[in-house]
């Protein structure tokens, strides 16, 4: 059986708002194991960015407790929750965040350069982690001259750059076009399924969804699964 990477534990995630409080999590219990991959849907505004966010240790719960491969997230000072997210966990989001000013090496090794690797070791990884993605021979080029699709390889180049252990990403195919978004669909798959990497999508593809271990819905609070 597959290791917890994730756990839960009656998470709860409140904004206060002028007349109300806003839950978009409610007592919520789930675990994530280890080299799955899910897929979560809901309506626009309904928390999935936000549940995310909690699993990236970019927010904290209200109430209740996050755990990382059975450490207490709430325990960690905010260098350690650093340290955590340019090691183990990469981000990919709807819109790349590639800077014009740089490379589509630069933008890639930036993480590991952050990171404290040297500009050499960084730019080594980053020379491999274009080429995983299919961008090889491209290291030279102002990201500018890159299509969407090509944009959206390098920032997930980038984002499995340091071999994170889980990736979380947030609508990443919703710029594209069907073509071009299969293609990086048919990438994140690959990865999780040959290298073993956790994997949870924000998607409202409902192809890329079921390609999923399981499928996961998020209606007033409430995380319901729906595989199967």
């Amino acid at each position: 059986m597959a290791n917890e990477l994730y756990r839960f534990e009656s998470v709860t995630k409140e904004y206060p708002g002028p007349g109300e409080t806003l839950t978009v999590l409610r007592e919520t219990s789930l675990s994530i194991c280890d080299g799955e991959s899910i897929a979560v849907a809901g309506a626009s505004g309904a928390g999935k960015s936000t549940f995310l966010h909690l699993l990236g240790t970019l927010d904290t719960p209200t109430r209740g407790e996050v755990f990382f491969d059975g450490g207490k997230v709430s325990a960690m000072s905010m260098e350690e929750k650093a340290a955590l997210r340019n090691r183990a966990i990469g981000f990919v989001f709807q819109f790349h965040h590639l800077l014009p000013e740089f490379s589509t090496l630069e933008n890639v090794a930036m993480q590991s350069i952050i990171g404290g690797a040297s500009r050499e070791e960084a730019f080594a990884l980053a020379e491999k982690a274009l080429a995983s993605v299919g961008l090889a021979g491209r290291e030279k080029q102002s990201v500018t001259t890159l299509s969407g699709g090509e944009r959206q390889r390098a920032a997930i180049a980038r984002a499995i750059l340091n071999r994170p252990r889980v990736l979380l990403a947030d609508e990443p195919t919703g710029n594209l076009d069907e073509k071009t978004g299969a293609g990086v669909a048919g990438l994140l798959l690959e990865l999780n399924r040959k290298r073993g990497m956790t994997m949870v999508v924000v998607t409202h593809n409902r192809e890329i969804a079921g390609l999923m271990d399981r499928r996961l819905e998020l209606r007033a609070g409430e995380l319901y699964d729906q595989t199967g």
